[in-house]
């Protein structure tokens, strides 16, 4: 491979088209618009959707549900998931942000699903009732902080 016959794919590049520029370019006078008209105007052309007047379709079709901007955002941690840690480490939010369990500033809530093999010191937002009793059957802890 020689630097100085390196040339891109055939087809690849391809000139652009310089629009007014008279009569000899074959793009010269009314620049490709045609004569008169919404699109040969300056501005040019309608906004997205528009229809020529027809209602749109973002207009006709019917609009279902709501989406509260201010929902709290729950992480759902599975008693299975805490297996990852060690023997009596105390898991707070800031341990689960770090390995990748929930994302910064969720609300946590633990959940009995799985079992857990050894005793923790868990410090979550919410708990379930199952899993507060599974977390006592192998002497562990679970605190309830407030965010």
């Amino acid at each position: 491979m020689i630097l100085e016959e390196l040339k891109p794919a055939e087809g690849s590049r391809k000139k652009r088209k310089r629009v007014g520029r008279g009569p000899g370019s074959g793009h010269g006078k009314t620049s490709c618009k045609g004569h008169k008209g919404q699109n040969a105007r300056a501005g040019r052309g309608t906004k997205a959707g528009f229809e020529g007047g027809q209602m749109p379709l973002q207009r006709r079709l019917p609009k279902r549900g709501f989406r509260n901007p201010f929902r709290a955002k729950v992480a759902i941690i599975h008693l299975s998931d805490l297996n990852r840690f060690d023997k009596d480490a105390v898991v707070e939010p800031d341990l689960l942000t770090a390995s990748g369990l929930c994302k910064k500033g969720e609300i946590i809530k633990l959940l009995a699903d799985g079992e857990l093999q050894h005793p923790l010191t868990i410090r979550v937002h919410r708990a379930s009732q199952a899993a507060l009793k599974k977390v006592e059957m192998v002497s562990g802890k679970v605190e309830v902080i407030h965010s």
